[in-house]
């Protein structure tokens, strides 16, 4: 399914948030109460985080385009929108995709596009692996093995290019390493923000953890990602619920945990989301009519 499929495609988008929806209501029923105010306080810190501390490090790591960089404003609407088509694609695919169709509309190259949301991601993932390492998470050894086999891939995928396709390659040059210093911080202020929403969701299920465990279990199952799945109920959701059960958790208070993070990851990506992409969509209709 293309991009434009699936900005247009109702079905998928009811289809996502029924099952994110589903999962919660049928493990919740289960639970002696449910209180929401911790998921509340743990969402307002995750909302700043995602979608003010992300586009800001993205904005660090991106090249300046043809009439310099984009303002943060933009910024900020082209990361809300990705996120919502990130919430509707397997492995959150669609924001990225979104994100360099975005930069390359407003005229920058898409291997340097490709380059800045490629090191918005590399530097979020060694903002995990920095807490994860702090909460002293002990991974499996055949998952680091698979985690560091795919990094190695990588490398050679690059150099081959390089090689035999070097037009493909950006022409700029990388960030400088005070840019990733800066970057860097932002991903682990992310991170913290992430330890709050989770420690919100089971404090929601009236049950409590520490938050570097809770980041460290986070951690461990973000390398289930590689098999791609629809939020709240892929691979790496399981992969999370199995590792709050490890630290102590009942199994339907896990579930519903996992679940109720999935649901309310929807409230913020259709209000913001929703709307900058339903003004991005009429913009571009009145540049179709006025040309």
């Amino acid at each position: 399914m293309s991009l434009r499929a699936v900005l247009h495609s109702r079905t998928l988008l009811v289809a996502c948030l029924a099952i994110t929806v589903a999962v919660p209501v049928l493990t919740m029923r289960h639970l002696p109460t449910v209180n929401p105010w911790p998921m509340v306080l743990g969402l307002v810190p995750w909302i700043f985080g995602k979608y003010v501390l992300c586009p800001m490090r993205w904005r660090l790591l991106t090249p300046a385009g043809p009439t310099g960089p984009m303002s943060r404003r933009w910024h900020l609407r082209a990361h809300a929108e990705g996120e919502l088509l990130g919430l509707v694609t397997p492995g959150h695919v669609g924001a990225d995709v979104w994100r360099v169709r975005r930069l390359t509309r407003v005229g920058l190259p898409r291997a340097d596009a490709i380059l800045g949301v490629g090191l918005d991601r590399l530097v979020g993932a060694l903002g995990l692996t920095a807490f994860v390492l702090l909460a002293s998470t002990e991974l499996p050894r055949r998952l680091v093995l698979v985690a560091a086999g795919i990094g190695v891939l990588m490398v050679v995928a690059a150099l081959v290019v390089r090689v035999a396709r070097p037009e493909l390659l950006p022409r700029r040059a990388l960030p400088r390493p005070r840019v990733l210093a800066l970057s860097l911080l932002l991903s682990l202020g992310y991170q913290l923000t992430i330890a709050a929403l989770l420690l919100g969701t089971v404090a929601a299920t009236g049950h409590m953890l520490s938050p570097l465990a809770l980041l460290g279990a986070f951690g461990a199952s973000q390398l289930a990602a590689v098999v791609p799945g629809p939020n709240g109920a892929s691979p790496k959701d399981g992969a999370l619920v199995v590792a709050l059960v490890a630290l102590g958790l009942p199994w339907v208070a896990a579930v519903a945990a996992v679940a109720l993070k999935a649901v309310v990851a929807w409230l913020p990506a259709l209000a913001l989301g929703g709307l900058s992409l339903y003004l991005y969509r009429r913009q571009a209709r009145f540049a179709v009519a006025a040309a």
